[in-house]
């Protein structure tokens, strides 16, 4: 494996991305020419909103090829067009061997919902405390259980009773509230999503976990539940108000995700119609709301 090292102006980026696509590379990152330095730019877009900008204002493009001769080929290629003005070729290098399976799957560690819940990856053994495990590997769905909206929708559950109440997880990603909902001892559990990819993940996550629920399109969900999960984002949340507390049946519970804190009273303000929410958990910048339907929606 060899590595193309490019360095860039910003508006060259897209073009030059483009180019290496069309010359066979492998893969093309971007990354901040000057990064850890006085000149570092903070360059990302909130959950439910773009990033400011396409690239850095100085960029580097990596480019990987299965050859030495492909990435050459490509540094001359590329030297020869009109985007490249403003461009240079930093190095053609390779690239060491490595395990790159081991290296990934070490980056991920159990992740503790309750001291005797955890989520597990199945390359490594439970903790000893662990009562309670949901063994689910790093995929295309979201949801693994390392981001904060996740983990607060799996302690919720872990301690509020769902034990043979009916269960709605409203875009279930890779199933993990669902199957958190069954462990937990729920009768029934609907698992829905828009993304068909995303269904095939929860009805595979389940099969793993040895646990029983019904997974499928939006339309899966049909009447009343005790408990509704919508781990989204704020915007669709807010779309999804009137069809969400129409499936909370009344006393049970509609627990919402994917809401940053300063977003909290446009959440109220959008399902007060329905139901009042109110904030019962925060961490690092997210919030976790409920609320209980009181009365038929």
């Amino acid at each position: 494996m060899f590595e193309l090292k490019l360095l860039c102006p910003e508006a060259s980026v897209e073009s030059l991305s483009d180019a290496l696509d069309e010359l066979d590379a492998l893969s093309v990152s971007v990354e901040d020419a000057d990064a850890e330095s006085a000149q570092e730019q903070a360059l990302f877009g909130e959950p439910d909103m773009p990033p400011p900008k396409e690239a850095w204002q100085r960029s580097r493009l990596v480019a990987l090829f299965a050859q030495a001769s492909q990435a050459q080929e490509a540094a001359v290629m590329l030297a020869a067009q009109s985007f490249f003005e403003g461009c240079q070729v930093v190095a053609i290098s390779a690239v060491p061997d490595q395990d790159w399976v081991r290296l990934t799957q070490s980056q991920f560690a159990p992740v503790e919902i309750t001291p005797d819940f955890w989520i597990v990856p199945t390359w490594h053994e439970p903790p000893a405390q662990a009562r309670e495990v949901i063994r689910l590997d790093p995929g295309l769905a979201f949801g693994t259980g390392t981001h904060p909206t996740t983990r607060m929708c799996l302690r919720w559950l872990a301690t509020h009773p769902v034990k043979q109440q009916r269960v709605l997880d409203y875009g279930c990603g890779s199933g993990i509230l669902a199957i958190g909902a069954v462990k937990m001892g729920a009768h029934q559990v609907d698992a829905v999503d828009i993304d068909e990819a995303a269904v095939t993940a929860t009805e595979l996550n389940a099969q793993a976990n040895h646990v029983a629920l019904n997974a499928g399109l939006p339309e899966l969900a049909q009447g009343q539940y005790q408990t509704v999960l919508a781990n989204i984002l704020a915007t669709p949340l807010k779309v999804l108000a009137p069809l969400l507390c129409c499936h909370v049946a009344t006393g049970g519970h509609l627990v919402l995700a994917g809401i940053l804190a300063r977003q909290e009273e446009e959440l109220i303000q959008a399902y007060a119609p329905y139901l009042t929410l109110s904030v019962v958990d925060r961490e690092d910048g997210w919030i976790l709301m409920t609320g209980e339907q009181n009365t038929l929606p």
